[in-house]
């Protein structure tokens, strides 16, 4: 049996971050409830202690900051014709624009993004949730979209790794 041209990766990685930005934001409505003073558990629902409008200026330049940067990365897939969804063959490699800088954009840009609405939501635990959320990027995601990556373009995506970091 032939096996799939796509990576494998472990889940489509918008649905990883928004998993773990939900998971905070509930974390966060427990801690908020008045039970979990009682449980000690009123720690969840700490803030950042910035004013509504520092905090939403704050939040909306992260959040347009983030998905301009997604927008600026997916757009050269799709300029190149090729898929930007990791479940879906590769069919060009991608290494100029924010490709130059980091060999994750598109991710990075999800966790600018992450960082805008976890500010947004006021919320010391999602923020914190993002380090694991970076964990599970980073080694279910990226790695195997680079296993893949070596696999199907060879010494020109081997060569481009060297060059350029898999984030900043």
């Amino acid at each position: 049996m032939k096996k799939p041209d796509t990576p494998g990766v472990i889940a489509p990685p918008p649905l990883i971050y928004l998993g773990f930005l939900l998971a905070g934001w509930g974390l966060a409505e427990l801690g908020a409830r008045p039970e979990a003073a009682g449980a000690g558990l009123d720690w969840l629902a700490a803030g950042f202690g910035l004013e509504m409008a520092a905090r939403r200026g704050i939040a909306l330049t992260l959040i347009v900051g983030g998905l301009l940067l997604d927008g600026m990365a997916a757009g050269l897939f799709r300029r190149r014709g090729t898929a930007v969804e990791p479940w879906k063959p590769s069919t060009a490699l991608i290494i100029e624009g924010p490709y130059r800088f980091s060999r994750n954009p598109i991710y990075l840009g999800f966790a600018i993004t992450y960082v805008g609405l976890a500010i947004a939501m006021n919320s010391w635990i999602a923020l914190i949730l993002l380090v694991p959320c970076l964990f599970v990027i980073d080694r279910f995601v990226i790695r195997r979209e680079e296993r893949y990556l070596s696999l199907k373009f060879g010494a020109a995506y081997d060569v481009y790794r060297q060059k350029v970091r898999r984030w900043l």
